[in-house]
């Protein structure tokens, strides 16, 4: 039997820049350059109104594509909120897990039988928070700096897979972000002197993938600093 219905979870920009604590604007216009570049997918606009009544234009992130680009959006503006962005879309996902209504005599039985037991369940495990409430703290704090590094980790992980972070960067993406061009060859001569071998990025354009070239070889060939470009300096490229 089935009593779980769900339906699609959104998210503005307008509500990221509540949580980064941003101008609307500035992240309207981050959303589009990272769009720009092919990082994620520019996502639809609605019209609401604001406080004063006025019409304003927001961008919407739906659906499972629509959390991991506002993923990537905090990651660029904000790293550090990044774990407050996946613990508000945790909160949208249970929210939207709704029981359905039940169709029948016995499913109305049924439904209020396991209702019952879902309250006195939640009575025991009140008390039994009270009793143990320091121990039960602890835990709270502890499974918090998880879920938070945990977040970390997947946006710097979800940054280096596609060819650009603090340590590596592809040609392509180095050039998207200073509007200049590079070529390889010094980058390799780099490499191969100091014993360092790129890592390789996948592309939708090229089979065997791209070279992203480390931060080092950057620096000392083009005097270029990627914790500058694709840190959290990136909120004002």
């Amino acid at each position: 039997m089935n009593l779980i219905t769900t339906t699609a979870l959104t998210m503005s920009s307008q509500e990221i820049a509540d949580l980064v604590g941003s101008r609307h604007d500035n992240v309207k216009r981050a959303v589009e350059r990272i769009a720009g570049k092919g990082v994620i997918q520019l996502p639809p606009m609605e019209e609401v109104k604001n406080h004063l009544g006025q019409a304003v234009e927001q961008y919407l992130f739906s659906g499972e594509k629509g959390k991991r680009d506002s993923i990537v959006v905090v990651a660029q503006l904000s790293p550090e909120f990044t774990a407050e962005l996946v613990d508000r879309w945790q909160k949208l996902e249970e929210q939207v897990a709704v029981p359905a209504l039940p169709t029948d005599y016995i499913t109305a039985l049924e439904h209020l039988l396991a209702s019952k037991r879902s309250e006195q369940l939640a009575l025991e495990q009140r008390d039994h928070a009270i009793a143990t409430k320091a121990e039960i703290g602890s835990r709270r704090e502890a499974t918090a700096m998880a879920k938070a590094s945990a977040a970390v980790r997947e946006a710097a992980k979800l940054r280096d897979e596609l060819g650009f972070s603090t340590r590596h960067a592809t040609i392509l993406k180095v050039e998207a972000a200073t509007n200049r061009r590079f070529s390889f060859v010094n980058l390799r001569r780099w490499c191969k002197a100091n014993g360092v071998t790129p890592e390789t990025v996948q592309d939708k354009r090229y089979a065997e993938g791209v070279k992203a070239w480390p931060a080092a070889a950057w620096a000392a060939v083009f005097d270029i600093d990627l914790a500058e470009l694709f840190g959290t300096a990136g909120e004002h490229e």
